[in-house]
């Protein structure tokens, strides 16, 4: 998955949600910029903070790949 594809998806989950990006930024504790910034595929966004994102909206995110 590339930034640009996770920004995609959060913002599709967050528009389908009825939210606005102000609102996700409160409701994560981010400012708006990295929400714009994330949604645009950004890719020096935080990844902490990206999962946070993604966890407040609900999305699951999973990691395979051999150990």
């Amino acid at each position: 998955m590339t930034a640009k594809e996770l920004g995609t998806i959060i913002q599709k989950t967050r528009k389908a949600q009825g939210m606005t990006q102000p609102q996700l930024a409160m409701a994560c504790g981010t400012g708006i910029r990295f929400i714009v910034d994330l949604e645009a595929g950004k890719e020096t966004c935080q990844l902490g903070k990206a999962l946070l994102v993604a966890q407040m909206l609900g999305l699951n995110i999973e990691v395979a790949g051999q150990q």
